[in-house]
């Protein structure tokens, strides 16, 4: 299930690297601007949720003790829906385009409707209740408030429909990425950091409460900004929420500093720049919060989006395809052939040309913030080539893969 998600994912980014070179200046002028919302919708749902979306199918089973129900039918159903529903909502973000946004989403709440009732399914059958089928089940639990948020401001934008609370506006991404991205990556992460980076484990303590403690205080949070979005406890709570993912992001760091391998792989890089872009960006959603700076929302965009979550995921990408294809490769070919290493599959030296190139992305992406039409055309040139590096990578596993396979 996972392989046409995860191939599928860096043509978005590519598409957001076009949006950033055409309507740069557009894009940083405001965060409701057509261009900043039509590059934004092309790395959450095009990059990040088509990637989460497709690892999901391998969790579960890993994590959870429990497969998605009928994965080959919920991947048909789910990815093309996906595809053609975020082009066309970006595509009527972009060129104010009404029945655009309505097909984007339609299809886009088919999608996720039938990915989070299989995914209710699997969790409902799960033979425990641990810790991380918890973490799992909030992370989808925030991914439903998400979407259904989204299609509230969607059905304002698209149907001309009066929306439910302006406060939607700021719980959609709250939810999308503090709740459902941070929660999956967490969750992953104190599985795969340990297990792929060579480092001791998390504290037990923070696996156990970290997912029910920051679901806890976004709906805490939510509650308040629905109600009155000027409230101190508003600025309270998003300060405690902040906190607690920033004890996540250097207990992060102070691990992989402890790590048993001492050379510093691409994805080691990858996820201290991803969390390192988290600890600033959260600062910087602080300060908004409390009236201190000023333009900060489109650094905490960039900050959150492409330095944290692209970071990463991208970082998991690099480890997860070719251990999926050494993994089926161990399973399939028969018994005295060797299997090759995962470091034959997919070297370290092209991933780590994706990494400089992303970390040179996300600075001139914050640059571009100070003279867009000047340095815009750098951050997307930079940008869109870490988007070709990403699908160069796996394309260069998935051939490893099947070269072995015909050997």
């Amino acid at each position: 299930m996972p392989i046409r998600f995860f191939l599928t994912a860096p043509f978005f980014l590519f598409a957001t690297a076009l949006v950033v070179g055409f309507r740069g200046e557009e894009l940083y002028a405001s965060r409701f601007s057509p261009a900043a919302l039509a590059a934004t919708h092309l790395v959450t749902l095009g990059f990040m949720a088509m990637t989460m979306l497709g690892a999901m199918s391998q969790i579960l089973p890993v994590l959870a003790g429990v497969p998605l129900p009928r994965p080959r039918l919920v991947a048909a159903l789910v990815h093309a829906p996906m595809t053609v529903g975020t082009a066309a909502l970006a595509s009527g973000f972009l060129w104010s385009a009404p029945l655009l946004l309505k097909a984007g989403a339609v299809l886009l709440g088919f999608a996720f409707g039938v990915f989070l009732t299989a995914v209710a399914i699997g969790l409902a059958r799960a033979p425990t209740r641990a810790a991380t089928g918890a973490g799992l089940a909030l992370a989808a639990i925030s991914l439903a408030v998400t979407v259904a948020l989204g299609l509230d401001l969607g059905a304002m934008r698209g149907w001309g429909l009066p929306l439910s609370n302006l406060a939607a506006r700021d719980l959609h991404p709250a939810w999308g990425l503090l709740g459902w991205t941070g929660l999956l990556v967490a969750v992953v992460g104190f599985h795969v950091v340990p297990m792929f980076q060579m480092t001791p484990a998390y504290p037990p303590a923070m696996q156990r409460w970290l997912a029910p403690a920051v679901f806890a205080l976004l709906a805490a949070w939510s509650v308040v900004r629905w109600r009155d979005p000027s409230h101190d406890m508003s600025v309270w709570l998003s300060g405690v929420l902040a906190a607690v993912w920033l004890v996540f992001a250097l207990t992060t760091l102070a691990l992989q500093a402890k790590r048993r391998r001492t050379r510093a792989d691409a994805t080691l890089l990858l996820w201290r720049l991803g969390m390192a872009s988290a600890a600033v960006a959260l600062a910087c959603w602080v300060a908004s919060a409390l009236g201190v700076g000023d333009g900060l929302e489109v650094a905490v965009g960039i900050l959150a989006l492409v330095g944290f979550a692209v970071s990463v995921i991208a970082g998991m990408l690099h480890k997860i395809v070719p251990f999926l294809a050494w993994f089926h490769l161990r399973a399939a070919l028969p018994a005295g052939r060797r299997v090759p290493h995962m470091g034959l599959l997919l070297p370290d030296a092209p991933q780590r040309r994706f990494a400089r190139v992303q970390f040179a992305a996300v600075l001139l992406l914050l640059a571009a913030a100070s003279a867009p039409a000047w340095i815009a055309p750098f951050a997307a040139a930079a940008l869109g080539l870490a988007a070709a590096l990403l699908a160069w990578n796996l394309v260069t596993a998935l051939r490893a893969f099947r070269r072995a396979q015909q050997a």
